[in-house]
């Protein structure tokens, strides 16, 4: 049975809408990840700041990637750079070639990433 998914991810969440044969879900993620520039009272080092930053993001897009790991097609969509960094991510897992787009999107409502989806793989 054909798997498919859209993704729309930026750094704070991602929204994951899968068609699996006549079945369509949409599950959110979010990232966990800490935002926001240091305060005055931070007294870490901007690289560490940095580092801890990237492994959150490692975290996040792995996790992403376990969930659409069996999929047929990825449709990757978001606002900047992090749909970027994920497609990256997916091509180093060898699935690049599941990849069927890249897409710039402004933050989309669940419904909107589904059907997304289904414009992308239904018709």
């Amino acid at each position: 049975m054909r798997r498919d998914v859209a993704i729309w991810i930026d750094h704070r969440e991602a929204v994951i809408a899968t068609l699996d044969g006549e079945t369509e879900t949409t599950t959110r993620m979010p990232s966990h990840v800490e935002h926001g520039g240091p305060s005055e009272s931070d007294s870490r080092p901007e690289d560490r700041r940095d580092r801890r930053f990237a492994n959150h993001l490692r975290v996040y897009y792995d996790s992403v990637v376990s969930r659409v790991r069996g999929a047929n097609g990825i449709l990757l969509l978001g606002p900047g750079e992090a749909k970027h960094e994920l497609e990256k991510r997916i091509r180093d897992e060898g699935l690049g070639d599941r990849i069927v787009g890249v897409e710039t999107a402004d933050k989309l409502t669940d419904h909107q990433v589904a059907a997304r989806a289904r414009n992308q793989f239904l018709t």
